[in-house]
């Protein structure tokens, strides 16, 4: 093997509280795909954004082909060769596509003008090796999430990276987009450039990775040649333990229908409806490719976007949801697919974060009993298994998997009947995804009525109790645990109507 582009020695970088890494090795070759796994707080991120310069180690040293090297902002590591896309979006949505994709790079007409057209011209180039069928032009607050990704992607391919570190590039692309970014991946292996890939997708990490560095609390965990890569090794890595991937039925099977919806509209499908029900105790999972509308859906059910026509019963009883305040007086509750954004406010304390929606249970007088307050998030940080310092530590400065738990404390802590969770482990580490699978499957066991909306065909299969699949604003079909398959599903997917889709199921 050819000498390394980049030697990373000895890494270390603390953060109040915490030894974010510890003495961290990891080297990338010319031309290889090399994945770097690891649960959620392993250290990833932090030893990507020490390279992609947007943090300084505190210890070791940085070698790109083998001088040492001092990264202290974006631009030192872009005139490396090293880009960046991260795994929250870092786009600005009220400009235009090729606008992100050089900003701060645009090229100049006559020295100060922007070059409008060469800047689109040279955007499409882009685009179009994405396989990503939009303009330009077209503003980013017209794009949906996956989308946006893509242009994040197109941006780090503008700048000809040497390394081009990916964090987590897929968690928000359907299966075509995926597959069409990892043949892109291998393009641009052949072409010579070095991708250090982070992803909790492993079958992703199977099919494209040369080698594979596990972390695991902030340090080296092992090594894998291409080989050895498969599953159980990295997992075995990542959490020092098997992972249970059985699916676990419901002990009883209960055909009482908890909620109904009938003719559901929504302002994206204002001219198709849904129709479905959900029992005490399953987990209806929803499938579909992105755009089909399933988070509109919950996001009418849960009155954040009220619906437009049709109707939701809770136990046999009509229910009037105008805002999100009529849901969580019903028992119904949203874990969004952007919980960063949509789930938490990232610079108040957990404790905050879990009282939050039912403050007035916490108050006296109108003050804030904040004693009342950390017994119950103290409870339920714990009943979770939720890592933090404290309960005082900030929701931005937790892993997805700890954020995602969080978000789930402040429903439990209102005795949910129903609970929605889009999206639930995107971003989220095997470890982490087995605890929110067991919760979920716990919570079905007491009662609770589950729908799980998720674009990953392994969860879907693995999780549900039944799957209704959505396309273009219909349900196509729902499908018993024995009916479903990928095959199946996808089909449905991608339009083919069955009855039961008229049924409801």
């Amino acid at each position: 093997m050819d000498n390394p582009i980049l030697e990373m020695q000895k890494i270390g970088k603390r953060f109040p509280g915490v030894i974010a890494l510890d003495a961290v090795d990891l080297q990338v070759f010319p031309g290889e795909v090399l994945a770097l796994a690891g649960e959620n707080g392993a250290g990833k991120s932090t030893l990507m954004k020490i390279l992609g310069g947007v943090y300084q180690p505190d210890d070791g040293a940085v070698l790109f082909d083998g001088k040492k090297t001092s990264i202290r902002s974006v631009s030192d590591a872009s005139a490396n060769g090293v880009g960046f896309v991260h795994q929250e979006l870092n786009v600005l949505d009220n400009l235009t596509v090729a606008e992100n994709v050089y900003l701060g790079r645009e090229p100049l007409w006559a020295g100060f003008l922007v070059d409008r057209q060469k800047l689109n011209a040279d955007t499409e180039i882009y685009l179009k090796r994405l396989g990503l069928n939009i303009s330009g032009k077209t503003r980013l607050s017209e794009l949906s999430i996956a989308q946006q990704q893509m242009v994040e992607i197109a941006k780090a391919l503008s700048l000809n990276a040497r390394i081009l570190i990916m964090d987590e590039p897929t968690s928000s692309l359907t299966l075509t987009e995926t597959e069409r970014l990892l043949e892109v991946i291998k393009e641009l292996r052949a072409q010579g450039v070095s991708i250090i890939y982070i992803s909790h997708r492993l079958g992703e990490i199977k099919e494209i990775a040369d080698r594979v560095v596990v972390l695991r609390d902030g340090k080296n965990a092992g090594v894998l040649a291409r080989e050895e890569i498969n599953h159980d090794n990295i997992v075995k890595l990542m959490v020092g333990r098997d992972i249970d991937r059985t699916y676990h039925p419901p002990a009883t099977i209960d055909k009482t229908s908890l909620i109904e919806v009938r003719n559901l509209q929504t302002r994206r499908y204002p001219n198709h409806s849904i129709s479905f029900n959900v029992r005490k105790g399953e987990i209806l999972g929803f499938a579909g490719l992105v755009g089909a509308g399933r988070s509109e859906a919950a996001q009418a059910i849960f009155g954040v976007d009220a619906p437009i026509g049709g109707t939701v019963s809770l136990d046999g009883k009509l229910i009037k949801i105008s805002s999100a305040r009529d849901a969580i007086k019903s028992g119904i509750y949203l874990i969004p697919e952007d919980r960063r954004n949509c789930g938490l406010i990232l610079e108040v304390p957990i404790r905050e974060n879990i009282t939050l929606p039912a403050l007035a249970r916490y108050a006296s007088a109108g003050l804030v009993n904040k004693e009342a307050e950390c017994k119950v998030s103290t409870e339920y940080c714990e009943k979770l298994n939720v890592k933090a310092p404290s309960i005082e530590t900030k929701a931005g400065n937790l892993s997805g998997g700890n954020q995602q738990k969080v978000v789930l404390a402040k429903w439990l802590s209102l005795n949910p009947k129903l609970l929605i969770f889009d999206e639930p482990t995107r971003g989220i580490d095997v470890g982490a995804k087995a605890e929110i699978y067991a919760l979920m499957r716990s919570l079905a066991e007491s009662g609770v009525a589950i729908v799980m909306i998720s674009s990953d065909m392994e969860e879907i299969l693995g999780e549900s109790d039944r799957v209704a699949v959505m396309h273009e604003g219909r349900i196509t079909g729902i499908l018993e645990r024995a009916e479903a398959s990928e095959e199946a599903i996808m089909q449905l997917a991608v339009g083919k109507s069955e009855p039961s889709a008229v049924a409801g199921g």
